[in-house]
């Protein structure tokens, strides 16, 4: 099978397990890789720029090494290829999860429930939501979703 074809099919069943499944409500990978690289810089941060930039060879190095090793195992199985690739894509694509906390924030807005919206925001977004009325949640909503379906979804079908 050609390789655009395996990219092609298992960024497919990777958008699927997202939508039937959704993000792990624990145990999620790209969590862990956070909580991984958090270990890290607790171990390796000094005010220093090669530190930074040991910091990022580890983190990043160990993730696209994790990544070459597990394609380098499947290269020769298609259905392998595509099971890596859909599990990858469904690792990394947030589209389900993004969608439920922003309908559970406008369901709490339309409920007239702006401190139940304001809870909610932080699993969404930065923002301050203390500092933010029922319309500033609602743009903070439209944007955070904006940008991280830009980030959480085209983009890992894009750049793979």
């Amino acid at each position: 099978m050609r390789a655009d074809r395996v990219f092609a099919y298992g960024a497919a069943a990777g958008l699927l397990g997202d939508l039937l499944l959704g993000d792990p409500r624990r145990g999620h990978p790209v969590a862990a890789f956070g909580r991984a690289a958090g270990a890290v810089e607790r171990v390796l941060w000094r005010d220093d720029r090669a530190r930074g930039a040991m910091h990022t060879a580890v983190c990043a190095g160990g993730a696209v090494a994790l990544g070459a090793l597990a394609a380098r195992v499947v290269r020769t199985s298609p259905a392998a290829s595509v099971a890596l690739t859909g599990a990858a894509t469904w690792a990394v694509v947030g589209g389900t999860s993004l969608a439920r906390e922003a309908r559970t924030i406008g369901r709490a807005l339309e409920a007239g429930d702006i401190e139940g919206a304001r809870a909610r925001l932080p699993h969404l977004c930065g923002r301050d939501p203390q500092a933010l009325d029922a319309d500033g949640i609602a743009r903070a909503v439209v944007e955070s979703v904006a940008e991280n379906t830009s980030d959480a979804v085209v983009g890992a079908l894009v750049w793979g």
